[in-house]
C-alpha cells in the first residue's frame, strides 16, 4: 500500500536520529508509504552501539511486514528467524508451575459462553486438564509443532493459528537498511554533538555532526535510544518514572550454543529477583536476565544467567541499564520520539519492537501536510500514553498476581498496591472472570488476559450462565475441544522441520507446502 502524499513543490524533509531497530524500522516503513514529495535521512554512528536486546515480536508485526513490503521468507533467512507461537512462563505463580501465553483463539465457543468459562467450571469439578490443553497453539508449542494458518479450513482450528517471528536482532536493522535505501533513504554516519534550534519557536532546525556537518529537517524522528538526544536533552520533556510498581531496572544479555530441538515459543522463567528469557534462533539462543539490581548484585545476575543457558556461551554478558517509564510528551514541537528515547517497558511480553510499530503507524496517521497542528500533536501524545499504560498494567499483573513469597522481589510485588486501572480489572475477573475492552486500541485482548491469569493463579468464580450446563454436559464439550486441538497438532511437522524444509520458500510455497501437512 503506498500513502501517496503531496505536500508542495518542494520536498519535506524527514531526519531521524539514530539507527538500530527503530530508526530503520521507521525508515523502512517511510520510504514505502511516503513516497512523493518527502526526502528521508537518517543519521547514524558506528561509534555507538545499540540497546537490541529484544528479539521477539507479536503478531502484529506481520501487518508492518506487509506494509513495508517485506517477505517472510526474506526476512526468514536474512534474520537466522524462527517462528514464535507464544510464551512460556515458568516458576512464576509458584516455583514448579508453567503455562502458555499463546497467540490465537483459545478453543471453541459454547453458545456466548468462552472457553475459560467452561474450564473454570470444570476445574472445580475435576473433569479438565491445565489449561494450555484448550488452545492450539500453546499445544503446538508444547510440542513444538508448526504450522501456517489455513483460511481454506474455516471450521478448523487450523484457520485460527497466529504466529509471530524471533530473529536475531543485530540483523534485522541491516536488513532493513537495504530495504530502505534501495527506497532512496539517505544514510549519514556520523556522531552528533550539537543540536541546533530556531530562535522562533524552539523547533529543532539542525543537528551538528563531530566532523563539522549540519543536516537540517522539517520532521525529526529521534531513534537515538535512551539518551534521547532530542526529545530529552534538546527539547527538556522529562520522564514519568514508573519504577514503584516494575523493580527490575537491568538486563544482562548472551548469546549460546544452539539446542537440538528448535522451540516455536519465547521462554520467561522467574528468577529470585526478575525473570529470564530464552529465544531461540536457527543458529544461536537468545538470552537475558532482566533483574532489580537494588536486590540483586551484577554479579549474582550474571551468575543466575550463566548457569541456566542450553549450551556454552558466545560472548560475555552485555549489560543494559534501563528506567521504566515513558516521556511526558512522545511528540513535542516538530520532534517524534520512537523507540526507547519515547520510553521503555521491559520485554516480558515482547512489546518493545511493537511500541515502535505503533509509533511509525501514528506518525503516519497524523503526519503534518503544511505545517505541525496542535490538534495532531496531541492526539498523537493522547493514543501513545494511553498504549503505554495499558501495555504497563499488563505487566504488572505477571509480577501482583503469584503465590510466590519466597524471595524479598516476590514478597514485595505480590503485596504492592497496583494503579487503579489494573485494580478494576482484576476485581472483575475474580468476580466473574469477564472481561470487556475499555478502549478498542487496547493490545492485548481477551485471550491474553485470561492464559496469564489463569496461569499466575488469580482465584475467580465463573460466570453463572455455565451452571445451565450439567457436567457431563460441560466434560464432553471440553473433551471434544482438547481432543480436536491435540489430533490437529499431531499431523504437523515439527517446527525444526518446517524450518529446514522452507527456509528457502517464498511465503506462498510456505503457506501451501504448510497446508499440506496439516490437512
Amino acid at each position: 500500500m503506498d500513502l501517496r502524499l503531496n505536500p508542495g513543490p518542494n520536498p519535506r524533509k524527514i531526519t531521524i536520529v539514530g539507527g538500530g531497530t527503530a530508526g530503520w524500522m521507521t525508515a523502512a516503513l517511510l520510504s514505502k508509504l511516503l513516497v512523493r514529495g518527502y526526502a528521508i535521512t537518517l543519521i547514524e554512528s558506528d561509534e555507538i552501539g545499540i540497546v537490541g536486546v529484544g528479539e521477539a515480536t507479536i503478531p502484529a508485526i506481520r501487518t508492518y511486514c506487509q506494509l513495508a513490503g517485506i517477505d517472510e521468507a526474506a526476512l526468514m533467512k536474512a534474520t537466522q528467524a524462527t517462528y514464535k507461537l507464544g510464551i512460556e512462563f515458568v516458576d512464576w505463580q509458584a516455583k514448579g508451575s508453567s503455562y502458555i501465553h499463546g497467540f490465537g483463539k483459545i478453543g471453541q465457543d459454547l453458545w456466548w459462553l468462552h472457553t475459560h468459562q467452561l474450564w473454570l467450571k470444570a476445574r472445580t469439578r475435576g473433569i479438565t486438564r491445565h489449561f494450555d490443553h484448550y488452545a492450539l497453539n500453546c499445544v503446538m508449542a508444547r510440542t513444538n509443532r508448526f504450522a501456517l494458518p489455513d483460511p481454506r479450513q474455516p471450521g478448523s482450528p487450523l484457520a485460527d493459528i497466529d504466529y509471530a517471528y524471533h530473529f536475531d536482532a543485530s540483523l534485522f536493522a541491516p536488513f532493513l537498511r537495504t530495504q530502505a535505501e534501495a527506497r532512496g533513504v539517505e544514510r549519514i554516519e556520523g556522531r552528533i554533538t550539537d543540536v541546533r534550534l530556531r530562535g522562533e519557536d524552539g523547533h529543532v532546525d539542525r543537528v551538528v555532526l563531530a566532523d563539522g556537518r549540519e543536516v537540517a529537517g522539517d520532521v525529526f524522528v529521534d531513534c537515538s535510544g535512551m539518551r534521547a538526544l532530542l526529545i530529552g536533552e534538546a527539547l527538556g520533556v522529562g520522564y514519568e518514572d514508573w519504577s514503584e510498581w516494575l523493580l527490575c531496572d537491568r538486563a544482562l544479555a548472551v548469546p549460546c550454543e544452539s539446542a537440538p530441538e528448535l522451540t516455536p515459543y519465547t521462554r520467561a522463567t522467574a528468577r529470585d529477583a526478575g525473570w529470564q528469557w530464552r529465544i531461540p534462533l536457527q543458529h544461536r539462543i537468545g538470552n537475558g536476565h532482566v533483574y532489580a539490581s537494588a536486590l540483586m548484585s551484577d554479579e549474582a545476575a550474571a551468575d543466575t544467567l550463566l548457569a541456566n543457558l542450553d549450551g556454552r556461551p558466545l560472548a560475555d554478558p552485555r549489560p543494559v541499564r534501563f528506567r521504566p517509564g515513558k516521556r511526558h510528551r512522545a511528540w513535542e514541537k516538530n520532534v517524534v520520539a520512537i523507540g526507547l528515547a519515547s520510553g521503555f517497558l521491559e520485554p516480558l511480553e515482547s512489546t518493545s519492537i511493537h511500541l515502535i510499530q505503533t509509533a511509525i503507524l501514528r506518525l503516519v496517521a497524523l503526519f503534518p501536510g503544511d505545517g505541525i497542528r496542535t490538534a495532531d500533536v496531541a492526539e498523537y501524545n493522547r493514543q501513545t500514553d494511553f498504549e503505554m499504560r495499558d501495555i504497563r498494567d499488563f505487566i504488572i499483573a505477571h509480577y501482583k498476581v503469584t503465590d510466590r513469597e519466597d524471595t524479598p522481589f516476590w514478597r514485595h510485588v505480590r503485596h504492592m498496591p497496583v494503579p487503579d486501572s489494573l485494580d478494576e480489572r482484576l476485581d472483575l475477573f475474580r468476580s466473574s472472570a469477564r472481561f470487556f475492552l475499555h478502549n478498542k486500541a487496547e493490545l492485548f485482548r481477551e485471550e491474553s488476559w485470561v492464559q496469564v491469569l489463569i496461569g499466575q493463579g488469580l482465584p475467580m468464580r465463573h460466570d453463572p450462565m455455565v451452571d445451565m450446563l450439567s457436567d457431563d454436559e460441560l466434560g464432553a464439550f471440553l473433551g471434544d475441544v482438547e481432543e480436536v486441538i491435540a489430533d490437529v497438532a499431531s499431523g504437523m511437522l515439527s517446527h525444526s522441520q518446517f524450518i529446514t524444509r522452507f527456509r528457502c520458500a517464498n511465503a506462498t510455497l510456505y503457506r501451501a507446502v504448510s497446508a499440506s501437512f496439516s490437512a
